[in-house]
């Protein structure tokens, strides 16, 4: 149970505060700050070590001491990251989030503009790697050339690709290789982008119809994540609904890029695509209740243990 996969895209750190009361704008106000290693890519491929999955990360950072950081401790998660690059004169990535009293995100701002070192030359030049993957994760964060280059290595070595929109403002870069993915997991707001829908319904009957709309644009399996009204997902034979784990929430960051390596875990090992997005929602509800983007005992057990 140990199939490989290539993660490709953004690392960096992550600069978390969560008010205590009200936020207040205007002010400065009582809360409490965390800092971690974060970024899509990176969060996915540690979450998958972590479970037990042999990854590959091709990221960039910066020649700096959070960038040395972030590397070490990817390493030492279980994630192959000898193909990096260390950037001299630039910064690595940054993620600053700012949470209600309630756990809710108020604002975020990135950083990732170092991940553009990963040009569509560097990726040919690691073409074996695509060849010896199972399958090829990428997040959004990547400028168009590259993105392209990704798709078609990946085609020209017959393995599935999956891939986060990452926000809105990044999703459009997929939308012209929709036809190309094996997988592809936003939220109901990057789902809109994609493939613009109106169903005046719940959120449910909303996110099902957008996980469609997905599919028939090309995509394999689409998932659309709707926070507490849980996971909608679609393939050309079936679709369905997969309810939120209740949990409180302590922290959000993360807890989609949980959700996403859960279901790529469950996929490369045969796991239904039901059970596998149950355990996708399991990964994000102990995610939720973590101080910090990853949780360092994921486990298979772990997200069974939650279900029950």
């Amino acid at each position: 149970m140990s199939p490989g996969v290539l993660v490709i895209g953004a690392s960096g750190v992550d600069l978390v505060g969560r008010a205590q009361a009200p936020l207040r704008l205007g002010t400065s106000n009582p809360g409490e700050v965390r800092l971690s290693n974060g970024g899509v890519a990176r969060n996915v491929a540690e979450n998958l070590a972590r479970l037990g999955l042999e990854v590959t990360l091709l990221t960039a950072l910066g020649s700096d001491d959070q960038g040395r950081q972030v590397l070490d401790h990817t390493s030492r998660a279980g994630v192959d990251v000898a193909h990096a690059l260390v950037v001299e004169g630039s910064r690595t990535g940054a993620y600053l989030a700012l949470l209600d009293d309630q756990g809710a995100m108020h604002l975020a701002l990135d950083d990732m503009r170092v991940v553009e070192a990963i040009t569509a030359d560097y990726l040919e030049d690691r073409r074996a790697l695509f060849e010896q993957a199972e399958a090829v994760f990428f997040d959004a964060n990547l400028p168009p050339s590259p993105i392209e280059a990704i798709v078609r290595l990946a085609r020209q070595a017959g393995v599935p690709v999956a891939a986060d929109p990452t926000s809105m403002a990044l999703a459009t870069r997929l939308i012209p290789h929709l036809a190309d993915l094996w997988l592809i997991t936003p939220n109901e707001a990057e789902a809109e982008t994609l493939a613009p829908h109106d169903v005046p319904h719940t959120d449910r009957d909303r996110g099902l119809d957008a996980a469609r709309h997905l599919v028939a644009r090309g995509v394999r399996i689409a998932m659309v994540t709707m926070a507490e009204f849980g996971v909608a997902y679609a393939t050309a034979e079936v679709s369905g609904h997969v309810p939120a784990v209740r949990t409180d929430i302590l922290d959000p960051t993360g807890a989609g890029d949980a959700l996403t390596a859960a279901v790529l875990f469950g996929l490369l090992n045969d796991i239904p695509l039901d059970e596998s997005v149950r355990l996708g929602a399991s990964a994000a509800a102990v995610t939720l209740r973590h101080r910090g983007s990853v949780v360092p005992n994921l486990s298979l057990e772990l997200l069974y243990d939650q279900l029950r």
